[in-house]
């Protein structure tokens, strides 16, 4: 039941993902077409497109980190054996879900800040509706490594890594 939840939950960010850049594509043809040849164009596009470019980068990034795809620098770790690799991606991936859960924790203090001043963002949208994907963002990437962190400490105590 729980594999099952988390799957759809994938789904839906796979979904979100891919949705959102068709529509920045979109979005951001149409207002090429309206200035170029209609003369006009929406004022309130290009805020969006700049709030959307925020929730893919951040989406993009959550998918990442659940395929284990993120950006590493792995020159040393090709050398290392194989407990010692362990040890070093427990270390980094605690690091990782360390700073991660900062970011989460001050955005969402940055998020009341918004919520509180009242500013805008564009078209009467309230800043801190689309500002809300760095905090959920962030807390869910810190909780993904968080994840990787135990299930690496649970092989490398039962000794699955020994060759």
């Amino acid at each position: 039941m729980l594999h099952k939840s988390v799957r759809v939950l994938h789904n839906i960010e796979d979904a979100l993902l891919v949705i959102i850049l068709l529509s920045m594509v979109s979005l951001a043809f149409s207002q090429i077409v309206m200035r170029n040849f209609l003369g006009t164009g929406s004022i309130w596009l290009d805020p969006l497109l700049r709030v959307l470019v925020l929730w893919v980068g951040l989406l993009g990034a959550l998918v990442a980190t659940r395929q284990n795809k993120q950006i590493s620098v792995d020159v040393l770790t090709r050398f290392l054996p194989p407990r010692l690799k362990t040890i070093s991606d427990i270390i980094t991936r605690t690091f990782a879900a360390i700073v991660s859960a900062i970011i989460a924790w001050h955005s969402f203090l940055f998020l009341i800040d918004e919520w509180n001043s009242g500013v805008m963002a564009f078209a009467s949208v309230p800043a801190w509706l689309p500002e809300s994907i760095i905090p959920f963002g962030f807390s869910i990437i810190a909780l993904r490594y968080t994840i990787q962190v135990i299930a690496l400490v649970g092989k490398s105590l039962s000794g699955e890594n020994k060759q």
